[in-house]
């Protein structure tokens, strides 16, 4: 009865939308992401979040699309029916102003911006129909939960005499081994055991961002990490493998994209 009373009196009364819009509830399970507030007596309709995705953001006219890795969080409004699509759109720039995020792409009265703000990056979208929607990545790097097994890594490099090895994780500029890459360093492990002849260089590349000596060093520093682990952990002897860092030189896609780049940052096994 409360709740029926409660309709009523929003269809009764002069001021109902922006009474009525305050009241709705939330879509069950959403709430505001802490990076921004939403637009005064705007309610959440939907939302979706993935702790590992990734979001294409655009970034201007004959500027290439940015993908973004990590953390996605989408948030969907409806903003009150006694704002305007400007207002709405001038708030929420504001806002992202005075936190000090950066804009890479403004449509200007269109309605859609894209900014960022150090590993966070932000698309907005506000539509004429009282809509609005918040993308939101904060980058990672994503797992690989899908690994080439021995079989597969054994018939690459007889195939090939080479075979990249997807999964081996390091963080940014560093080379020390993440423990996300125990599932790929296995199957690399039960490899070598099952054939103690097999002996392999295991060779880092990296993409062509930076100083060449530096991205040189940094290969050769995480080949060295996964053959050590290889020893250490998996207990290969040390005369089935040897590490070589081959930097930028063998890449195997265009370092002119972010894909490119990222197929490029590899471990790759090759045949002695």
């Amino acid at each position: 009865m409360k709740n029926l009373r409660f309709v009523l009196l929003c269809l009764a009364t002069a001021w109902a939308v922006p009474f009525c819009a305050a009241q709705a509830p939330d879509a069950q399970g959403c709430t505001d992401s802490p990076l921004i507030s939403r637009f005064p007596g705007s309610v959440i309709y939907d939302c979706r979040q993935a702790d590992d995705d990734v979001f294409s953001f655009d970034m201007g006219p004959g500027k290439p699309a940015k993908k973004i890795e990590g953390k996605f969080l989408t948030i969907s409004y409806h903003y009150p029916k006694t704002a305007t699509k400007a207002q709405v759109v001038r708030n929420l720039k504001a806002a992202l102003k005075t936190a000090g995020y950066i804009f890479d792409q403004d449509s200007g009265d269109y309605g859609d911006f894209n900014v960022h703000l150090g590993k966070t990056w932000i698309y907005v979208s506000v539509s004429a129909s009282f809509r609005y929607e918040e993308d939101i990545v904060v980058e990672t790097t994503l797992t690989q939960d899908v690994v080439a097994n021995a079989a597969d890594l054994g018939n690459g490099l007889t195939g090939t005499g080479h075979v990249v090895v997807n999964g081996i994780l390091f963080d940014t500029g560093k080379a020390d081994v993440k423990p996300e890459s125990a599932p790929a360093l296995d199957e690399v492990a039960k490899l070598l055991k099952q054939n103690p002849k097999l002996k392999v260089y295991v060779v880092g590349h990296t993409d062509n961002v930076g100083a060449l000596a530096a991205n040189i060093d940094l290969s050769k520093r995480r080949a060295a990490a996964v053959m050590q682990a290889l020893i250490a952990k998996y207990g290969i002897p040390a005369a089935q493998l040897q590490a070589y860092g081959d930097g930028p030189y063998a890449p195997i896609a265009s370092n002119d994209s972010e894909d490119g780049r990222t197929l490029n940052r590899r471990v790759e096994l090759v045949e002695q």
